[in-house]
């Protein structure tokens, strides 16, 4: 029965028809994708043709300035927004926010009203369609159901999510041919508290533009400088997504990918990754088609989606966008996943985005490309052609190296999770180490400043292709030149210098890139005060900063964070013990990273610098804790589950058959022919017999585990105890899959699950 059903299943899948998404065209010709682009967003150019000009113009100073908006913008925003969406078929709105559960989350209202009137012959009813400035503003969820860290009381309903004015309204479709207006918001408790993802990203963005633009303003003030004064500084970044997409009825057959998100039991086949063929290979047709929708979606939502490739892992793939706004980038990653995890479902299929679906074969990660841009559009992080006397960028790169080496544990607790565990340090993402990687040329500028002397220009030897400044010259008069970047790329490195930006790669495939890049932005506004007081110690009287005063001060902070700086395998044993011997912590599992949330160093600077208020932080970690538990003790019930109701019991039956098979055999043809059959029976009983042990062994700890009321202890004896339980039950049954009769087996296997 059980192989029966995966083999429906999968010729179901070879059967179903094509889904044919018609390509958008005008006269029947194919449109250019920029010209549809952000056509179901609320833009600032849509808003310039629905609002009369001088309340857009107000809209516009009132967004620039960061000010409150005002009461007649508002509802003059909120009328031209009904009247915009009700033309494109919107029946509902929603205030769209970001708990902290690691996903989205929505009320859908609808845009009638009633007005009741009352005169002499009797009441009469007038139905509305009407959406206010009030109503745009502000909306009021159940506060009480959302995780808050025991900020709120169960009793204590009350919360607001309030409209974030610096994110566009878009349009996503409903039911029916209907469809929804969705305003991005900030979620907050009765009393202002932040209960979600996007209110403290918000806060650290503010932060590090206020300290950026402090530090430009004092390293700047040469009166021969022409350069316009910078008002803003946003932090930018770029999100990779990747994911595994599977059949969507083999999905359905594996109850732990359904409960837990990643497979509990599970043999790798004897062809996976190894062949390193999958990587940017062909995208498999059906796999293409829902990305390819996606896309299309996706475009109609201004998410600049710029790749798609497959992934090293058999199954898995990625896209990833063009560079935006860091706020407006983390609402889009999220609005990605959602568009395909709808898309795939059309297409009968499944995204995963758990960090490590499939043992054996590589996870998912969230790379999260991370810079600074002035409002004049100047990427702070761009060397030119000549860092070594790019004194403004050298002072920026030097305090976000201070800002990771003060701050290693605090970035380490931003990518922790119970799934993201799973995948650091297994050869496919960074360990739990954190470092950074300059590469070569930038590192050699810096080590020539700390030791005041001059860089070394002579370039390695590279066999046959000759390097001379930044081409290569491959010897080959067909092709054009060949620019070289000025660094390397380390895809060991949790945090990676790449041209003109960092990559912060140890960020987890499902989770919100809010919270990790919140702590990277709070860590370098408070790193950038740090150098500017230094600046302010060495300029005392003088009118304004020399070179001399930069060189000091930059070289002070390359001798502080030379520690945290790696050019090598990641990794590699030999950097773990390295790491050890510098003094760089390694923090292996969650409960201990977490843990440096609450360090003086990182509380104390979070706090300061307004990004959480003390009972913010406190809910924070105690909200980590708790879903880290929860977490794992899911898993371990649903493998409970697994193991008693269908692994045990096919085992059984697959020992009675043979069993029944010797007993027929000696009877036919004597007991020398049934040594085959015995021999199966003999590997296969100790087996069902640890089986049986540890299952009944998990079902002993998870009951000691809830009657642990501390927090820290309970996700401790989770991490210690109950992993590696899971573990020895895990592998008795990979073994049985490599035993029992494929007939018998209740699960599509891997390689059903992997392969097209």
């Amino acid at each position: 029965m059980s192989q029966e059903a995966r083999i429906n299943r999968i010729i179901d899948g070879y059967n179903r028809p094509r889904r044919v998404v018609e390509f958008p065209k005008k006269n029947g010709t194919p449109l250019y994708t920029s010209e549809f682009f952000g056509e179901n967003v609320f833009s600032l150019k849509t808003m310039a043709k629905c609002l009369p000009k001088p309340v857009y113009q107000q809209f516009v100073k009132q967004l620039r300035g960061r000010q409150v908006m005002d009461k007649n913008t508002t509802d003059s925003v909120a009328h031209a927004v009904r009247i915009w969406a009700m033309d494109r078929g919107v029946t509902h709105f929603t205030h769209w926010f970001q708990p902290q559960t690691g996903s989205t989350a929505e009320k859908h209202d609808s845009f009638l009203n009633i007005n009741t009137t009352f005169g002499s012959n009797g009441g009469e009813i007038y139905h509305l369609d009407t959406f206010s400035g009030s109503q745009l503003l502000q909306s009021e969820p159940d506060a009480s159901s959302f995780p808050s860290g025991g900020m709120r009381s169960t009793f204590e309903a009350r919360g607001y999510t309030v409209w974030d004015t610096t994110s566009p309204m878009f349009i996503q479709p409903g039911p029916h041919g209907t469809s929804i207006l969705y305003i991005p918001s900030i979620f907050i408790s009765y009393n202002g508290e932040a209960l979600d993802e996007k209110t403290v990203l918000l806060r650290s963005s503010e932060a590090l533009s206020k300290a950026a633009v402090d530090l430009l303003k004092l390293i700047d003030s040469d009166p021969s400088d022409e350069r316009p004064r910078v008002t803003h500084v946003y932090t930018t970044l770029g999100v990779e997504q990747e994911f595994f997409l599977i059949d969507r009825g083999l999905y359905s057959l594996r109850p732990d990918l359904k409960i837990t998100g990643r497979t509990l039991v599970g043999r790798l086949p004897p062809k996976h990754q190894q062949m390193e063929d999958h990587y940017f290979g062909r995208m498999p047709t059906k796999v293409l088609s829902a990305i390819s929708e996606a896309e299309l979606e996706l475009i109609k939502l201004g998410v600049p989606i710029k790749t798609r490739h497959n992934e090293v892992a058999p199954s898995q793939f990625e896209m990833a966008p063009i560079f935006e706004e860091a706020t407006i980038a983390v609402d889009h990653n999220l609005l990605t996943m959602d568009v395909l995890h709808k898309v795939a479902h059309n297409h009968k299929l499944k995204v995963l985005y758990h960090e490590k679906p499939f043992k054996g074969v590589n996870g998912s990660g969230k790379h999260c490309n991370w810079s600074l841009s002035t409002n004049h559009g100047e990427n702070l992080l761009d060397p030119t052609s000549t860092p070594e006397t790019n004194y403004r960028f050298l002072l920026f790169l030097v305090a976000i190296l201070n800002a990771v080496h003060t701050h290693s544990g605090l970035l380490r607790a931003g990518i922790a999770s119970a799934s993201n565990d799973h995948r650091l340090g297994a050869n496919e993402a960074p360990p739990g180490i954190v470092s950074v990687f300059l590469g070569e040329h930038l590192t050699e500028i810096l080590n020539a400043i700390e030791e005041s002397r001059k860089i070394k220009t002579s370039e390695p030897h590279i066999e046959s292709i000759k390097v001379g400044g930044t081409i290569l010259d491959m010897k080959i008069s067909t092709l054009s030149e060949i620019l070289r970047d000025l660094t390397d790329r380390n895809r060991t490195s949790p945090f990676a210098f790449t041209g003109n930006k960092f990559e912060f790669r140890a960020v987890g495939s499902k989770q919100s890139p809010s919270f990790p890049i919140t702590l990277l932005n709070s860590a370098v506004a408070s790193s950038i005060h740090e150098v500017m007081e230094a600046l302010l110690n060495q300029k005392g009287d003088k009118p304004s900063l020399t070179d001399d005063d930069k060189l000091f001060v930059i070289r002070k902070f390359i001798t502080k964070t030379k520690n945290i700086r790696f050019e090598g395998d990641n990794y590699s044993e030999n950097w773990v013990k390295e790491a050890e011997i510098r003094g760089l912590p390694n923090i292996r599992k969650s409960p201990e990273a977490f843990g440096k949330l609450l360090d003086p160093v990182n509380a104390d600077m979070l706090i300061k610098n307004g990004i959480f208020s003390k009972s913010e932080l406190h809910s924070r970690y105690h909200i980590l804790l708790e879903k880290y538990v929860k977490d794992i003790l899911i898993e371990a019930r649903t493998l409970e589950s697994i193991v008693k109701t269908q692994i045990l019991p096919i085992a059984y039956e697959f020992r009675k058959s043979l069993a029944e098979g010797i007993k027929s055999l000696e009877s036919a043809c004597g007991k020398d022919h049934t040594e085959p059959e015995r021999n199966i029976i003999e590997i296969t009983t100790p087996i069902v017999v640890d089986l049986q042990k540890y299952t009944d062994s998990i079902t002993t700890m998870l009951k000691e585990i809830g009657k642990i009321d501390d927090p820290y202890k309970q996700a401790e004896h989770t991490e210690t105890n109950l992993l590696p339980l899971m573990e020895d039950v895990r592998s008795r049954v990979d073994s049985l899959e490599e035993l029992i009769s494929d007939k018998l087996w209740p699960f599509p296997k891997y390689n059903e699950l992997l392969f097209y």
